[in-house]
């Protein structure tokens, strides 16, 4: 028995084009760009990669989930991140770092981008990205930017 296969009528986009339309729809202009500042900050890390999970924009750092801009009802981007660190982070600022129950066993946290401290932004996505990058990155990283 020869099935023929039927065309999608769905269009694809190409991989490039996909995260920034993504992050267009999301919630009109201004989530847009709260998330251009966060990508801007993101891309001071090596290894980072933009790319799409769940239909949302992600970033990933060599292949590894590092953050996903959720579209759902609440918003909000999705980034890693431990849990003692977490429960900090929802003690200290809950209108800023919040949980869905979906995200209660992921080491994850919730931010609401248009709240967050632009200053706090920097020390939140290296802690995430030391968290997923490989050991070798993250000594190259330290290598070529020595700590006080």
């Amino acid at each position: 028995m020869n099935a023929t296969r039927r065309k999608s009528p769905v269009r694809k986009r190409t991989a490039k084009a996909a995260p920034k339309a993504a992050a267009q729809r999301s919630s009109g202009n201004k989530p847009s760009s709260y998330y251009a500042r966060y990508l801007k900050l993101v891309h001071k890390f090596p290894g980072m990669e933009e790319s799409i999970s769940y239909g949302t924009p992600s970033v990933k750092v060599k292949g590894k989930i590092l953050s996903r801009l959720r579209t759902e009802a609440e918003g909000a981007l999705a980034l890693y991140c431990d849990f003692i660190d977490r429960e900090m982070l929802l003690q200290a600022a809950p209108d800023v770092f919040f949980l869905t129950d979906h995200y209660r066993n992921w080491p994850m946290v919730l931010i609401r981008l248009d709240k967050v401290r632009a200053d706090a932004l920097p020390d939140l996505i290296e802690r995430a990205w030391r968290m997923r990058a490989p050991a070798r990155l993250i000594a190259q990283y330290d290598k070529d930017h020595p700590r006080d």
